[in-house]
């Protein structure tokens, strides 16, 4: 085990040093990481963001799209054979059909390579020709993300954080049941440990979908071939015993094994590569679903983020063999729920909510912003009398019925700390005003020549994210 790790330590340095020359005498590549949790629109944001960088008409808030400085785009081959490609044509062919579609979410790992012929600025300019720039894009489920906060745990530790975590949650209640009147101690039955492994899962399921984000293990939630296997057969217990043979020490055991074979592989071979990264939030369905969800997203991107800490001796750091994410974008989609109006309320939410996550990152020594985006605008403004009262709205076709329909969520408080301190404080509803969300289809699109999908602030994700390498 310790001559594998130190082998694999050494091939990863290798890796980097090869990566390094390349990219410095050759072509340079930019890696960039996408992720977020359930519904946050990681597979639009991708597709929009490439088909906006093939036709840049809608992308002045890219400095080197506005100058004219990017001569060409266009869709190569990804470098890693063995990672399927992101499906950018059927996702745009999903978006701009004549009844458009929303495309399925992220479940897997993907990979795109998007090469930009870019000439140079300043002094520079007049002495070398353009240059070819690749834009890897890594699409990888926030929910494998969640489980970076595993590896520094143990069973028992996770277990406890877990259950007192999920304890005032009606979702909760039947595992609760079950865990508190099994006998952790008895010898090991495998349909016993089937049982609680899968009344967890459906708790966890339940959870996403009342709008909560620390659901781990993440993949109890996208198995994909791993359903039904030991490594996927463990769930949290109450503290006690764990003689030779028992339910307890069994599940321990698996809990390691999952980190070890399901957890550590991931982030070797994907996040440790990363060199920029997005984590697209949904926070207006957070605060939608109450205070419990606003303070659980809070604290889920706090603790994933954790492992940007320098000097921190932990399995991740050592993995990362020194190589960190330079620039981190925490993003609030759907801003195109709001009208524009309350756009800097969002992004002020959106800047306090990730806080203590943007701390540990900007003290690492990576620089991080945060912004409300629309990755595809799927609405229009309006304005409208209700009650004698003018209101700032919102207009699409609702996803449900295919109806159109007005929409007011209510009004974002100017100070952010309206919406955090009663999730901080455990309330669990909020006191002042209510926030409603309505889940709209994608419009029809009539794009120009030149111009790509519509969006709020997609340019400026952009510029933030790989513009200072253009």
């Amino acid at each position: 085990m310790v001559i594998s790790s130190i082998a694999d330590g050494i091939w990863r340095q290798v890796e980097a040093v090869q990566d390094t020359v390349s990219e410095t005498f050759f072509e340079p590549v930019i890696r960039l990481g996408v992720t977020g949790l359930a519904r946050s629109g990681k597979t639009v944001f991708i597709t929009s963001l490439v088909a906006n960088m093939l036709d840049r008409g809608r992308m002045p808030g890219l400095v080197a799209a506005r100058e004219g400085r990017i001569e060409a785009a266009f869709l190569q081959p990804q470098p890693d054979d063995t990672i399927p490609r992101f499906d950018f044509e059927g996702h745009l062919a999903d978006l701009t059909a004549r009844a458009p579609k929303w495309p399925d979410s992220t479940r897997a790992v993907s990979e795109l390579r998007l090469s930009l012929r870019v000439r140079p600025n300043g002094l520079l300019a007049g002495l070398q020709g353009p240059r070819t720039i690749h834009l890897d894009i890594v699409d990888y489920p926030g929910e494998w993300l969640l489980d970076l906060g595993l590896l520094d745990v143990d069973y028992d530790t996770w277990s406890a954080h877990t259950l007192d975590r999920i304890a005032p949650r009606d979702a909760a209640a039947a595992y609760l049941a079950l865990a508190s009147g099994t006998d952790a101690q008895a010898k090991l039955e495998e349909p016993v440990a089937r049982e609680l492994a899968d009344t967890y899962a459906a708790y966890l399921h339940a959870a996403r979908a009342a709008g909560f984000s620390d659901c781990t293990p993440g993949r109890f939630l996208l198995p994909g071939d791993l359903a039904g296997s030991p490594v996927l057969t463990f769930a949290p217990l109450p503290a006690g015993e764990a003689p030779r043979g028992s339910l307890r020490r069994e599940m321990a055991r698996r809990f390691e094994a999952y980190k070890r074979e399901v957890v550590k592989p991931f982030f070797r071979d994907h996040f440790a590569r990363i060199d920029r990264q997005v984590v697209l939030v949904d926070a207006l369905g957070a605060i939608n679903a109450g205070p419990p969800a606003v303070d659980d997203l809070r604290a889920a991107m706090g603790e994933t983020l954790g492992a940007f800490r320098p000097g921190r001796n932990s399995f991740l750091s050592g993995l990362l063999g020194g190589k960190r994410v330079e620039r981190i974008l925490f993003a609030a989609t759907k801003a195109d729920h709001l009208h524009h109006s309350q756009h800097a309320r969002l992004t002020a939410i959106m800047q306090a909510l990730t806080r203590e996550a943007r701390d540990k990152a900007r003290f690492a020594g990576a620089k991080t912003d945060a912004l409300a985006i629309a990755s595809l605008r799927a609405t229009v403004e309006d304005r409208m009398t209700h009650q004698g009262t003018e209101l700032d709205v919102v207009r699409g076709t609702l996803l449900d019925t295919g109806k159109q329909a007005a929409f007011y969520p209510g009004a974002l408080p100017e100070d952010p700390s309206e919406i955090l301190s009663p999730a901080r404080a455990g309330e669990t509803e909020w006191l002042a005003e209510d926030y409603a969300i309505m889940r709209f289809a994608p419009s029809p699109l009539s794009l120009r020549p030149g111009d790509g999908p519509p969006h709020i602030r997609l340019d400026r994700a952009a510029e933030f994210l790989f513009g200072d390498r253009l």
